[in-house]
């Protein structure tokens, strides 16, 4: 197999991280290991796998080829005397139709034929009723972790926070940290009785509960926190580099992290290599002593550490991200393009592939059937929809306010997870535009309460899901405040009645938008969004993008 290795000179000369208690003192916390002899070990690990368990149509990533490129790492990591773990960033759930509509059942049992040692839970864990969540631990044969979560009502941890492992003698200790902003962008529906406490805290807390219990020889935190380059979260809470400085240098040697959804590669100190392209060289993050890493999303990478542990020290030897047939167009000599395997390509395992067959089936036989067709693109794409209104955002929104009887309707970007291509539509492209099942919810209320929720609504920064798209009303929003509001074409009147939609996972308090579900001019219809909107396509097919796009009705000043 291809190995690319990274500055081994610089590595070999970086700070070492110290383990507490590995010392190799006699008595009874002599460790196993034995003094001057250097082990070999393998973190590799994947995250933000968002229902994933299947190939794309281009035949990139999936289950079935991870599998094989598992195997043939422990193959060979073990001919020279090592041994592996595998973990996850965590955020298994939402994103593809097929699992979606199975509470990603292929998936969680998928992870065990892959051999998955633990996980970290992920805020999108929390997209379905707890009673979801915890078949889903059933399902997995293996721990799913976080040490920050907490039950209102007793006080105490909901999920397990660490797993102990032992390698060739030498103690792993692997906490699971998930970002607080759970609280805000899970769905309020299933976590009111929910603590999401600061990770950084419990994490200091439970390093050092560990010292002295377990007197582990190697600390790693598998985490969903997010990379944020030199810890520039903005409007996102802490992330991984925020975790390792907050810790003290050495506490912690390795973060396997999600969350940011990117490959955390960098050029130099705090700076992302932003130039980087699947087959590159990859240098993770450090920060404090600690090694950060991240593989993206989906599946599209197998991260890759290789460590050399000797006398109590652990050293990064090599790291690679390493595609999952991932593929790139290029050109032809007669003008056309073809899409190639960027790296050789890696067979699918027929027991993974024969195993999750039947649940691939099952979906697609729901959902690849033509609802409607459209003219041209209904542009959903995460870097543009969080960033200015788009037909799709606006088609969404009129969809819910039709179905309501709504004046105007307001639809959070972060519920709009992809865009649709033009041609055929099928209930597919729906469940992948709309996946977490949220309610169309109306609310009536006067012309004063609607401009003292726009103040808060149509304020949110771009780049955060939080950014609304609306229907059926203009206005201006200049220095945080908005005026000069139209609804209907008509001036916003203080005294008078209005009615708009927005989803339920908003009304209830979700992205920071102010919680309307005690308010009593409050409804939820019951209506599920992407039927709400499989509906609307259906009716106006053929669709004309066009009469959705913007036309300078929400302006930023």
């Amino acid at each position: 197999m291809k190995q690319r290795f990274f500055a081994r000179t610089a590595l070999a000369a970086a700070v070492l991280a110290t383990m507490a208690g590995c010392a190799g003192q006699a008595g009874d916390n002599a460790p196993a290991w034995q003094q001057d002899k250097a082990y070999k070990l393998t973190i590799l690990h994947t995250n933000d796998h968002h229902g994933r368990f299947w190939q794309n149509s281009k035949g990139e990533y999936g289950m079935a080829a991870r599998k094989t490129l598992l195997d043939e790492i422990r193959a060979e990591v073990a001919a020279e005397g090592g041994t592996t773990l595998l973990l996850s960033g965590g955020d298994i759930n939402t994103g593809v139709p097929e699992s979606d509509l199975q509470d990603a059942e292929p998936d969680f049992k998928g992870m065990n034929m892959l051999g998955y040692d633990a996980m970290a839970l992920g805020n999108h864990e929390f997209d379905n009723p707890i009673e979801v969540l915890r078949q889903q631990e059933d399902w997995a044969e293996f721990p799913m972790l976080s040490a920050n979560i907490y039950d209102k009502t007793t006080g105490e941890r909901m999920f397990q926070p660490y797993q102990i492992f032992e390698r060739q003698g030498i103690k792993i200790a692997v906490i699971g940290l998930t970002t607080e902003d759970t609280a805000k962008i899970g769905n309020p529906e299933f976590i009111s009785n929910v603590d999401f406490r600061d990770p950084k805290a419990e994490a200091k807390k439970l390093i050092a509960e560990l010292e002295e219990t377990e007197k582990p020889d190697v600390i790693i935190a598998a985490t969903h926190m997010g990379h944020y380059a030199n810890a520039n979260n903005g409007i996102n809470a802490p992330g991984d580099v925020a975790l390792a400085r907050y810790l003290d240098s050495g506490d912690l040697d390795m973060i396997v992290g999600g969350h940011s959804q990117e490959p955390v590669c960098m050029e130099g100190p705090n700076m992302y290599n932003k130039n980087f392209k699947p087959g590159d060289e990859c240098k993770p993050d450090q920060q404090n002593g600690t090694w950060i890493v991240q593989a993206h999303e989906w599946g599209k990478y197998v991260g890759r550490a290789d460590f050399e542990f000797k006398n109590g020290e652990l050293q990064m030897v090599s790291y690679d991200l390493i595609p999952v047939n991932l593929k790139k167009k290029v050109k032809l000599a007669d003008g056309g393009k073809k899409y190639v395997f960027i790296e050789d390509e890696i067979a699918q395992n027929q027991d993974v592939k024969s195993f999750l067959q039947p649940y691939q089936d099952r979906g697609q036989a729901k959902l690849n059937v033509k609802i409607a067709e459209s003219n041209g693109k209904l542009e959903g794409d995460r870097n543009v929809v969080r960033f200015k209104q788009t037909n799709l955002g606006r088609l969404i929104a009129a969809s819910h306010m039709q179905r309501a009887k709504a004046d105007f309707a307001v639809m959070n970007s972060g519920g709009v997870r992809d865009s649709i291509a033009g041609g055929n539509i099928t209930y597919k492209d729906v469940l992948t535009v709309q996946p977490f099942g949220n309610i169309v919810t109306y609310n009536d209320m006067t012309g004063k309460e609607v401009m003292d929720y726009l103040n808060v609504v149509a304020t949110k920064p771009i780049d955060s899901g939080a950014y609304a798209q609306f229907y059926g009303i203009s206005m201006v929003v200049e220095n945080g405040t908005v005026h000069d509001v139209k609804i209907g074409g008509q001036s916003l009147d203080m005294a008078k009645t209005y009615r708009f939609t927005v989803p339920s996972f908003n009304a209830a308090g979700g992205d920071g938008y102010p919680k309307l579900t005690n308010h009593p001019g409050h409804v939820n219809t019951g209506f599920v969004d992407a039927e709400v909107l499989k509906d609307f396509l259906e009716t106006n097919s053929p669709v004309d993008v066009n009469k959705f796009a913007p036309k300078g009705e929400i302006v930023y000043k």
